[in-house]
């Protein structure tokens, strides 16, 4: 449970404080916009640490899978775009791999 939790909190941390770089530079958002990015970022970076796993590299490659399904969520939710069916099947292969990757019996 707890890497679950700490993979959805990085996910929207990494997500929103990338949205606040894009609001600033693409959408001409305030620079402003910048401090709770960075913030959001940092918690982002933070979270991931709080995954159980004895390399960095392997919890940082599972929580692909959780990213590029938060994303299209972040699509759907914040930018009223609808995933089509292509993104529904390519989340459910990333998220199937970083199952495997998380889950693979080790020595």
């Amino acid at each position: 449970m707890t890497t679950i939790f700490a993979y959805i909190t990085a996910a929207l941390a990494e997500i929103s404080g990338c949205f606040a770089f894009w609001a600033w530079l693409r959408l001409g958002k305030s620079v402003w916009w910048l401090v709770p990015g960075g913030f959001s970022l940092a918690l982002f970076a933070w979270a991931l640490t709080w995954v159980d796993s004895s390399a960095a590299g392997r919890a940082y490659a599972a929580y692909g899978g959780v990213y590029i399904a938060a994303s299209l969520a972040w699509l759907w939710v914040v930018e009223g775009v609808r995933p089509d069916r292509w993104d529904v099947l390519g989340v459910g292969i990333c998220l199937i791999g970083a199952a495997i990757i998380l889950a693979a019996p080790r020595a």
